[in-house]
């Protein structure tokens, strides 16, 4: 297995840190509102890598924390006249209900900040007392000139990063790249901490629940592209300074969801909420796993609604395979290993195998369908059927897909045969008869 390290700008083999196991940590969001299908980008393709690597056997360990201590939360909380914890816990169900319609596992590692607030003060701590981090005025910065290769991430020298429009202007800070680890606010949830009451900055959180957590470097670490510069840069060099690695063996960043070629955001309104999509989640995976991760997708109701089409196809080719071996009480037993079948499936693992290559596995999942209508209008043994539809769940286990299609019961299974004897006997009133009923309850 290959992947596209961020960190190195270059396809690696994959070697995790444990034979047999995956950490991964993929950053999540800041609860303090509903996600947009921008966001649902990383949900999607990150869920589907996970799953690809428990389809290969790996034991996986998944987290992906929740911001529950942020300014917009304040904001918020002051707006609807509520808690920032009650305004926090609200969007966090809020969360997992969008993560859930676009068929997402929700069984990971779940950290909240608030829960790690006595870990991320002694992270801080830790890197205040190896001079790494100082105290000016009221808040506490980290020192970016100790880490030689910062920049390295996002593949950019100090001096353009100093230049750069991103960096405030402090006073305070010794340095202009330096990044803020606590700071006091007047407003909002305060915490008590050896260098004073505040909160953390956003860059620390994630790097110290990671630490926490996995208890030392992590396999994959992953995100949006537009983490790259200053968030994951500075999770990299947090944990460079405290224990001589960069928190993961491999970065991996998605491209942006566009909507009329401009990146979808809410500050810009141009957004559609997940909540909100009325478009079948199978269709709304299929078209976002149709586009390489690392490349840009541009949403449109023209490209959406070719992938209505194409999981028309997929699921009407798919229900037919079905129902011809439930009928045939042949949905289970021994399946039968076709030669065609099995170019298929190493085509499949070929391309996910190779950074995870969704648009080449999309088109093994379509070679499939052309194979199984093939199958199913020739005489072919119920054997190799079962082959086929088991490698249609395997392709849908990986990439998220739910087909729909439940056994048929005993009363419907004797309606289909009556209906047979009926044609067979030419009695096309009493056939028409039970056909209807057989569409009625969706066997034909």
């Amino acid at each position: 297995m290959k992947i596209f390290n961020s960190y190195t700008n270059q396809l690696e083999d994959f070697q995790p840190l444990e034979p047999g196991k995956v950490k991964i940590y993929i950053c999540g969001p800041t609860v303090w509102n509903y996600i947009h299908i921008g966001n649902a980008r990383p949900v999607i393709f990150f869920d589907t890598v996970r799953r690809y690597f428990e389809h290969r056997d790996y034991e996986v360990t998944f987290a992906s924390n929740f911001t529950d201590v942020d300014d917009k939360i304040i904001t918020k909380a002051i707006e609807l006249e509520r808690t920032e914890k009650e305004v926090a816990e609200e969007f966090i169900a809020a969360f997992l209900a969008d993560v859930e319609k676009v068929q997402s596992k929700t069984d990971y590692i779940k950290p909240k900040v608030t829960d790690y607030m006595d870990k991320i003060i002694q992270y801080i701590q830790q890197l205040i007392d190896k001079g790494y981090a100082y105290k000016a005025g009221t808040d506490v910065y980290f020192r970016v000139d100790k880490i030689k290769d910062y920049g390295s991430l996002s593949n950019q020298s100090i001096d353009d990063l100093i230049s750069g429009s991103r960096i405030d202007v402090n006073t305070n800070k010794e340095n202009p790249l330096d990044f803020t680890l606590w700071k006091y606010t007047g407003e909002g949830i305060t915490y008590d901490a050896p260098f004073g009451e505040g909160r953390p900055g956003w860059h620390t959180e994630c790097v110290a629940m990671i630490d926490n957590i996995f208890g030392g470097e992590i396999d994959i670490h992953g995100g949006g592209s537009g983490l790259m510069f200053p968030h994951h840069e500075n999770e990299i060099a947090q944990a460079e300074a405290l224990h001589g690695h960069h928190v993961a063996r491999y970065w991996m960043h998605n491209g942006l969801l566009n909507f009329s070629n401009v990146k979808m955001s809410k500050s810009l309104g141009n957004v559609i909420l997940v909540k909100d999509l009325t478009i079948d989640p199978n269709v709304f995976r299929l078209f976002t796993l149709s586009t390489h991760y690392r490349a840009p997708i541009e949403f449109t109701d023209e490209a959406l609604q070719n992938y209505v089409t194409e999981w028309d196809k997929i699921q009407r080719v798919y229900k037919q395979l079905h129902r011809k071996l439930d009928l045939a009480d042949s949905l289970y037993g021994n399946a039968k290993i076709d030669p065609d079948l099995l170019l298929i499936y190493k085509d499949f693992l070929a391309a996910m195998d190779n950074d995870f290559n969704t648009p080449n596995a999309n088109t093994a999942l379509q070679d499939l369908v052309k194979q199984a209508n093939q199958m199913l209008r020739s005489k072919t043994e119920p054997e190799v059927l079962l082959s086929a539809k088991k490698l249609f769940d395997d392709f849908f286990e990986v990439f998220g897909l739910k087909h729909g299609v439940s056994e048929l019961s005993k009363d419907d299974k004797q309606l289909y045969h009556d209906w047979q004897t009926a044609r067979s006997e030419k009695d096309f009133a009493k056939a028409d008869e039970l056909r209807a009923k057989l569409q009625e309850r969706d066997v034909l």
